[in-house]
C-alpha cells in the first residue's frame, strides 16, 4: 500500500475517535432508523453539510445546528430553487452559429463535404484561386477549439455555482450525476449539449430517477457520445443500450448479450438535431423485441420502464449514491434495505437521501472522516470555508482540478471517475499540498492557461507568421530545423494546395480566443487576520484550534496539534495575538498551508 494511503488510514480512525468520543451511542453501522434529536449538535451538522454539500463556515453550520435533525435534512434535501435567485445564468460568449451545425465527425469530413457541395461549416468553397478550402477548414478548427474555452467557462461557472449557492445538495447531486451519466467534450464537441444535461441534473437531480433516466437517454449530449447517429434500424450499435445497463441502472452481470442486442434495437432511430430530441422512425427498429424474459415491441421508453422493474436496478442505484455521500463499504443486507426504500418511493431520489441523512449509520465512526475528498469537492469545500464569494481565477480552477485528476466534463472513462482511494497516491498528496500554497500564496507569473495554446506546432506557425513568413514556409514542419532538407514540393512559396491543415488550426485558435470571454483572473481575497480578530481570538493556541475546528473534519493528533503552535509562536515572535494583529497575516497563512497539506485535511 503507498505510503500517503497508510497515513490517511491510521488518520481517519484517530480523527474519528476525537470527533464522536462523547457521542459513542450514536454509533450504529448499518442501522437506518433516525438519528435521536439528542445526539444532533454542531459536530452532527458539520458532517451533514460536509457530505450533503461541500461544508460551510461556523456561521452557516449553527444554522443547521440549530434545527432539528429532521428540518436540518429537509432544508438540503428539499430545496427552494428561489434560493438562489441572486445566481448568475450562464454567459455565453456568442461563438456558435446555425452554420456549425450539424458538425461533420472529422476535419476529412468536412472538407469531403465542402468539395461534394461547394459548401460546409457555413462557409462557401472559394471559386478560384490557392487553397480554396481553407476557409472551410479554419471554421472546422474554430469550432474545436472555441467549443473547449467554452467548455472550460461552464466548468468556472458551474465551481462558482457550488461555492455560492444556498442549495449545495443540488450541486452536490449534480455532480454525483455528472460521474454517474459520463460524457467527454472530446467526443461531444459541443459546450451547448454540455451545459444543457447540466441543468437537466440540477433540475431533476433529486426527483424521479426513472424519469432522470428517460431525460439522460433523449439528451443530445448523451446521444452524441454513444453514437445514436450510427444506431439504425438493421444495423443497430450496440453502445447506448450496453452502458444503460451496466453502468446506468443494472451494473455487471444482471443481463444477457441477447438483452443488449434488443435493447439496442429499440433505441434504434432516436437521434438530435442540434440541441433538440427527436425520433427518426424510418430508422427505428419497430418489430418485437425480447428484453429481460419480456416480449414485445418496445421502444426505449419501455426498455427502461421494463429495467425500473428490476429489482436490482433499484438496489445499484441506492448503493451507488450511498458509496458517494457515506462510505464504500456497504454490507448486501443494508444495499438491499436501501434499495427497497428507493422501490417504494417509485424511485424518488429525496426520499432516499432523507433515509441516507437521517440514519444513525449516517453519523457512525465508520462514515464520519471516512471519504477522501475529490479535486472537486477539496477546492470547493476551502472556498466555501474560506468564506469566498467567488472561485479566485488563480490558481486556474481547471488546471487545477485537472492535476489532481478530475476535470470537470472530461472524465476519463464512461464510467466516471473511480474515486475513493484512486484519488490519493504519493505524489497527488504532494499536489494537494502545492494546491494549498497556490490558494494562500497566488503565484504572481501566473499565465492564463485559457489564453496560450499548448500545441508546439501551432505556436510555431504563429511565430512565423508574425515574423512576415508566407503561409508555406510558416507551415512547414517545425521538427525540419536549419540545414535539413525539404520535399521540393514544400519548398515553393504559397504552394498550390486546397488547404493547409497546420495554418488552419493555427487561425482556428487565433478565431476562438478572438470570441471566447476570458475567465476573470482575481485571486482569492481571503482575510485570515480578520477571521482570527472577528472571533476575539487572544492566542496563539485558541488561533490553531478555531483553524483545525474550522478547516478540518478529522483533527489531527496531539502532537500535530503541538506542532502548530509552535509553528504560529515562532512566525509571529509571540503567543500573543492581540501584540501580532498588525503583522500576523503571513503566519496565519502559513499556518492553513501546515493545515490544508496535512493527510486529515483531505478527509471528509
Amino acid at each position: 500500500m503507498p505510503k500517503g494511503l497508510k497515513a490517511l488510514r491510521s488518520v481517519t480512525a484517530l480523527g474519528v475517535l476525537v470527533l464522536l468520543a462523547s457521542s459513542a451511542s450514536i454509533a450504529q453501522e448499518d442501522d437506518l432508523s433516525p438519528l435521536p434529536e439528542s445526539q444532533w449538535n454542531y459536530e452532527t451538522a458539520d458532517h451533514l453539510l460536509e457530505r450533503a454539500g461541500f461544508g460551510g463556515t461556523p456561521s452557516q453550520i449553527e444554522a443547521l445546528a440549530a434545527l432539528s435533525p429532521s428540518a436540518a435534512v429537509s432544508s438540503l434535501v428539499h430545496f427552494d430553487a428561489a434560493n438562489n435567485s441572486d445566481l448568475q445564468a450562464f454567459e455565453h460568449s456568442g461563438v456558435h452559429d446555425p452554420g456549425l451545425e450539424p458538425f461533420p465527425p472529422s476535419r476529412p469530413a468536412t472538407t469531403d463535404l465542402a468539395k461534394l457541395s461547394g459548401e460546409a461549416l457555413g462557409i462557401k468553397v472559394k471559386p478560384q484561386g490557392n487553397r480554396r478550402l481553407q476557409p472551410v477548414v479554419n471554421k472546422f478548427f474554430y469550432w474545436l477549439r472555441a467549443s473547449v474555452l467554452e467548455t472550460n467557462r461552464v466548468a468556472y461557472w458551474w465551481a462558482d455555482r457550488m461555492v455560492n449557492s444556498n442549495n449545495p445538495l443540488q450541486e452536490k447531486m449534480a455532480l454525483f450525476w455528472h460521474g454517474h451519466f459520463a460524457v467527454n467534450e472530446s467526443k461531444v464537441r459541443d459546450y451547448r449539449k454540455l451545459l444543457i444535461e447540466l441543468e437537466l441534473f440540477h433540475e431533476m437531480g433529486t426527483d424521479s430517477f426513472r424519469d432522470l433516466m428517460v431525460a439522460v437517454a433523449q439528451d443530445p449530449a448523451m446521444l452524441s457520445f454513444l453514437d445514436a447517429s450510427v444506431n439504425v434500424k438493421g444495423a443497430p450499435n450496440e453502445n447506448f443500450a450496453r452502458e444503460i445497463m451496466e453502468l446506468f441502472t443494472m451494473g455487471v452481470g444482471n443481463y444477457s448479450e441477447s438483452d443488449i442486442r434488443e435493447a439496442a434495437r429499440a433505441f434504434t432511430g432516436w437521434n438530435y438535431n442540434d440541441l433538440d430530441f427527436e425520433i427518426n422512425e424510418e430508422q427505428h427498429d419497430s418489430g418485437v423485441k425480447t428484453f429481460l424474459g419480456h416480449q414485445g415491441n418496445f421502444d426505449g421508453v419501455d426498455i427502461i420502464d421494463l429495467i425500473m422493474e428490476e429489482a436490482v436496478t433499484a438496489d445499484y442505484i441506492a448503493g451507488k449514491i450511498y458509496r458517494f455521500y457515506v462510505r464504500q463499504d456497504i454490507s448486501p443486507a443494508l444495499q438491499a434495505e436501501l434499495g427497497n426504500t428507493l422501490r417504494e418511493a417509485d424511485y424518488d431520489i429525496a426520499t432516499l437521501l432523507e433515509t441516507i441523512f437521517l440514519s444513525r449509520d449516517f453519523y457512525s465512526p465508520s462514515s464520519v472522516g471516512s471519504q477522501i475528498k475529490s479535486p472537486v469537492q477539496l477546492l470547493v469545500s476551502t472556498y466555501r470555508k474560506l468564506g469566498l464569494q467567488n472561485v479566485p481565477g488563480v490558481p486556474d480552477f481547471n488546471q487545477a482540478s485537472g492535476s489532481l485528476s478530475q476535470s470537470l466534463f472530461r472524465p476519463p472513462t464512461v464510467a466516471g471517475w473511480a474515486g475513493g482511494r484512486s484519488w490519493i497516491t504519493p505524489s497527488l498528496l504532494l499536489a494537494r499540498g502545492n494546491l494549498a500554497r497556490d490558494i494562500l500564496f497566488p503565484d504572481i507569473n501566473f499565465v492564463p492557461p485559457d489564453r496560450v495554446n499548448g500545441s508546439r506546432e501551432i505556436r510555431s506557425v504563429s511565430d512565423r507568421i508574425r515574423q512576415g513568413m508566407d503561409i508555406t514556409s510558416a507551415t512547414q514542419p517545425s521538427s525540419l530545423g536549419e540545414g535539413n532538407i525539404m520535399a521540393e514540393s514544400n519548398m515553393l512559396a504559397d504552394r498550390d494546395e486546397d488547404f493547409n491543415t497546420r495554418y488552419g488550426n493555427f487561425r482556428g485558435w487565433q478565431m476562438a480566443i478572438e470570441r471566447v470571454i476570458p475567465i476573470p483572473r482575481h485571486t482569492a481575497k481571503e482575510d485570515l487576520s480578520a477571521m482570527v480578530l472577528e472571533e476575539n481570538l487572544v492566542s496563539s493556541s485558541e488561533v490553531v484550534d478555531y483553524f483545525i475546528g474550522r478547516f478540518m473534519r478529522v483533527k489531527p493528533g496531539d502532537d500535530s496539534r503541538r506542532m502548530l503552535i509552535e509553528f504560529l509562536n515562532q512566525n509571529l515572535g509571540t503567543a500573543d495575538i492581540v501584540a501580532a494583529q498588525s503583522y500576523m497575516e503571513d503566519s496565519l497563512r502559513m499556518l492553513l498551508h501546515l493545515i490544508m497539506s496535512q493527510p486529515e485535511y483531505q478527509l471528509s
